[in-house]
């Protein structure tokens, strides 16, 4: 897996690199941006598979530059890492499409490195304290209450470990079934629900 990291502080770049590389030898750096001017003429010349993006940039606002890299670089995954979760931000990533978002002041390396192989592999991946931004958003937004659909038990353990921002891999190890019971238990929660992503079931909120 290649990344990026696009952060402002040398400190924190080299952070990241030192315990990804010692801890996770399947997760290249192979490049780094204090800017977002920097960042775009690196990818200029630099194939990457990920971006490990701060929202707090010199030049520009990590949010425009999320914004930008989805509509020049689709293929590119995006991580935001940034301590500026706030209700906003949050709604604006998530009308952006970016991939995940964790934040640095609740995540360690072992977590960074979860988050940016869930996101590699096609999952969405939101730390519990930006699921749980997400939820409250949501549910702010909503303006009647309607009767929903029932659910069995494991569906709606499903949901709640979702509403907590649990990747794939840690809902099936927590609910002890196999991944791919899982997976079906998703597709029928959807079919339920009317929806097609994680993202949405994230937006649907935890159940008694």
């Amino acid at each position: 897996m290649k990344v990026i990291i696009v952060d402002d502080h040398d400190l924190f770049r080299l952070g990241v690199r030192t315990a990804i590389e010692v801890r996770h030898p399947d997760i290249a750096v192979v490049g780094e941006a204090k800017s977002g001017a920097e960042l775009f003429n690196l990818l200029r010349t630099t194939a990457v598979d990920i971006l490990l993006l701060d929202i707090v940039l010199p030049d520009m606002n990590g949010i425009d530059i999320a914004r930008r890299v989805k509509s020049e670089h689709p293929k590119i995954k995006i991580l935001i890492i940034s301590a500026e979760s706030t209700a906003e931000n949050v709604e604006e990533i998530l009308d952006i499409g970016v991939d995940g978002f964790i934040s640095k002041l609740n995540s360690n390396p072992d977590v960074l490195a979860d988050a940016l192989r869930s996101v590699v592999q096609g999952f969405d991946y939101y730390g519990k304290d930006i699921s749980t931004i997400i939820s409250r958003i949501y549910i702010a937004k909503k303006k009647t209450t309607k009767v929903g659909p029932e659910f069995t038990e494991q569906e709606k353990q499903i949901i709640n470990c979702c509403h907590e921002g649990l990747s794939g891999k840690q809902i099936a190890d927590r609910l002890h079934i196999a991944y791919k019971t899982m997976e079906w238990h998703k597709t029928n929660i959807f079919r339920k629900l009317g929806i097609n992503s994680t993202i949405e079931l994230m937006k649907y909120g935890g159940i008694k």
